[in-house]
């Protein structure tokens, strides 16, 4: 006698079901259209819930483990082919719905179904644009039911059809009068699992290509420095502390107003997840567009400020800032600072030091109403100054548990610059060292830019 088939659960909006309703004769869809079964076979008391050595399995192991529902949609389940056993690969029995009609098909597509067996011949649905599309019932079942695996059922002198029915989108094909219970139960689990390793596949491929368009909307919001007619040389090193990240919540900025002027910006918002380093890009560009409208000093941070308190997610989240602004001369500059480490500056025949940093603001977004003095700074005729966040100087002395700081910073560019590096090789060992004195990679974001002047 017909089995009777389990409270069906709730139908995945991607599948387009619709909730049950009742058959003609009273009893419900599911009632009138389970085909007969086997009984199950007694369980095998060496599995258990947790699949292999006790752990949780993931979908496709617990996929292995259940039993295999298929919804055969046809419209003369009597004369069916299906032969009353039909077994998954473990020995279980495979569980048949059957449905008349689309219609039908659609009450019971539930997420417990594995695969559906389609009959080419059932006539398609009356939707505009189908016209002559001998594949249109087949293009309809894809569309309801897209991560599902489908059989295509076709006639002896058809096999045309059901290689095309292959081409759109079927798992496979089978020829009614050549069906037996073996044939369509190995037919079955291949349909399922190569629909599952199709759809593993299909996954991986969007997340590469979303990992590809991340990199270069990372890339393209990496700034590009705007140095036109300025006889400073410019280099920038840059290393997030995310895996795989090209953009972290470290940022800076160097741009050349119309009166000469060089203005260089270094940033660091606190933390370093995707939503700090898209503020980061925010203020970034808020601080060009400010510095090219003519602001500088206390007047540009405290409306970067503002930016900052209206874009941040938290009230907690604020951002370290040093601005340095160099007379067209080249010979001084102003600086200000905002909770940031002071640059460094190295003139020949002099050692590096780090500039005065006894008038250091509060990082942006911890004071209200907050000031930011600006320093006049003597550069002299020939000088390179780097600007650079606290990731180059938080790093540990290999197993000591110290921190490099900034006086052992200081003592590292001095004989790196006394061994004759400079410009991007200068940066490029810096950033070496660090990582190697950490003994592996830095956990937090590192950016690190040098503006030279030389005579």
């Amino acid at each position: 006698m017909p089995a009777s088939v389990p409270r069906q659960r709730a139908i995945p909006a991607a599948e387009g079901g619709q909730a049950p309703t009742a058959a003609p004769n009273g009893g419900s869809a599911q009632d009138s259209s389970e085909a007969r079964v086997t009984a199950p076979r007694a369980a095998d008391p060496s599995e258990n819930a947790t699949g292999r050595a006790g752990t949780a399995p993931d979908r496709s192991e617990t996929a292995a483990h259940t039993h295999l529902t298929l919804l055969l949609i046809e419209d003369d389940p009597g004369g069916s082919p299906i032969v009353p056993e039909l077994l998954d690969q473990s020995g279980k029995p495979i569980r048949v719905r059957t449905a008349r009609n689309l219609t039908e098909a659609e009450r019971l597509l539930t997420d417990d179904v594995h695969c559906i067996l389609l009959d080419l011949a059932l006539p398609a649905p009356g939707r505009a644009g189908d016209g002559d599309d001998e594949l249109a019932v087949l293009k309809h079942v894809l569309e309801l039911a897209p991560r599902h695996a489908v059989l295509a059922l076709t006639g002896a002198d058809d096999a045309e059809r059901g290689a095309a029915a292959v081409r759109v989108g079927a798992q496979d094909y089978l020829v009614r009068d050549e069906l037996d219970g073996r044939l369509l139960s190995r037919a079955i689990r291949y349909a399922v699992e190569r629909k599952r390793s199709d759809s593993a596949e299909r996954r991986l491929a969007e997340g590469r290509v979303r990992a590809q368009e991340n990199r270069r909307l990372e890339r393209g919001l990496l700034p590009t420095p705007l140095l036109d007619g300025s006889p400073l040389r410019f280099a920038a090193r840059y290393r997030p502390g995310r895996s795989r990240a090209l953009l972290g919540g470290d940022f800076y900025d160097v741009v050349r107003t119309p009166d000469g002027t060089v203005h260089a910006m270094i940033g660091d918002v606190c933390g370093h997840g995707p939503d700090e380093a898209a503020l980061g890009v925010e203020l970034r560009i808020a601080w060009r567009a400010l510095t090219l409208a003519g602001l500088c000093g206390d007047q540009l941070l405290g409306t970067l400020q503002q930016v900052l308190e209206h874009e941040r997610p938290d009230d907690e989240i604020f951002a370290t800032l040093c601005t340095v602004d160099i007379a067209p001369d080249g010979r001084r500059a102003g600086l200000c600072l905002a909770g940031h480490p002071s640059p460094l500056l190295a003139r020949p025949g002099r050692p590096a030091r780090l500039l005065p940093y006894d008038n250091n603001g509060p990082a942006l977004g911890l004071l209200p109403g907050a000031r930011w003095p600006r320093m006049q700074v003597e550069l002299g005729a020939e000088w390179s100054l780097m600007l650079y966040t606290d990731g180059l100087i938080e790093g540990k002395v290999g197993d000591t548990g110290e921190r490099l700081g900034q006086d052992g910073m200081v003592e590292m560019i001095r004989r790196q610059l006394s061994e004759g590096l400079r410009g991007e090789a200068l940066l490029r060992t810096a950033v070496n060292e660090v990582r190697n004195l950490n003994g592996g990679e830095l956990t937090d974001d590192v950016a690190v830019l040098l503006l030279d002047r030389a005579v």
